[in-house]
């Protein structure tokens, strides 16, 4: 199990892998550090890879906060001190953890933030993103252009993207497969799930049989990909 770390002046969830193995850091939906995120963590660092959960809402989740309240907080977050804090955390990582290699996985806002930081920062072995939120039309606290930096990234890529996410349309996510397949380097993995919703991962969706059969094909891939990259 894990628990709760300082890093410098973040809060962060690790749960350690096997000594010297792979990291990976771990950017979370609305939902912040919640249950299911430190399961998730708690599952990889079983497997061996170390897991370290950047904190989006500094001390908030949705263990004490509603989704509204969270996603109030998000219309709020600056795009290069939430990447300025993966960064630190990504340092951290890499150093003081000792992992040997680092990949990212993010979901939703942290997909979208996976691909922004690989985008920027070439040490990354490889980025997960689950149904990225990521529309052409940015937010007002919005700097970049995921869709557009994603043409930067060096790593391999695999994305899980929803065929009736209502966040994302059709057209942006082929956008976003555009660019990533125009890279001079780095794989491109796609898995589309047709009829699956935004946020097909988080449980709180698996009543609906498409999220989670959805869920139940793309959480394995993602496992081999991010194990087949770090390693």
């Amino acid at each position: 199990m894990g628990d709760y770390v300082s890093v410098g002046d973040l809060t962060a969830y690790l749960s350690t892998g096997r000594t010297n193995g792979p990291g990976l850091l771990l950017l979370p939906m609305i939902t912040g550090i919640g249950e299911q995120v430190r399961d998730w963590a708690d599952e990889l660092g079983e497997r061996g890879i170390t897991a370290l959960t950047w904190d989006p809402f500094h001390g908030r989740s949705t263990d004490d906060s509603t989704v509204d309240e969270l996603h109030d907080l998000l219309l709020q977050m600056d795009d290069d001190a939430a990447l300025a804090e993966q960064t630190q955390l990504l340092d951290h990582l890499l150093g003081e953890l000792g992992a040997a290699k680092a990949g990212v996985i993010g979901w939703c806002l942290g997909g979208r933030f996976a691909i922004l930081l690989a985008a920027r920062d070439h040490r990354l072995a490889s980025v997960t993103a689950f149904h990225p939120t990521v529309p052409s039309e940015l937010r007002p606290n919005q700097t970049y252009d995921a869709i557009a930096d994603a043409a930067a990234i060096t790593a391999p890529v695999l994305v899980s993207y929803p065929g009736a996410d209502a966040a994302v349309p059709v057209a942006d996510f082929e956008a976003l497969q555009t660019s990533l397949q125009t890279r001079p380097t780095g794989a491109t993995v796609v898995l589309f799930h047709p009829g699956a919703d935004h946020g097909f991962t988080n449980r709180d969706r698996h009543d609906k049989a498409v999220n989670a059969d959805a869920y139940q094909l793309a959480w394995p891939q993602a496992l081999t990909f991010i194990e087949t990259t770090g390693s």
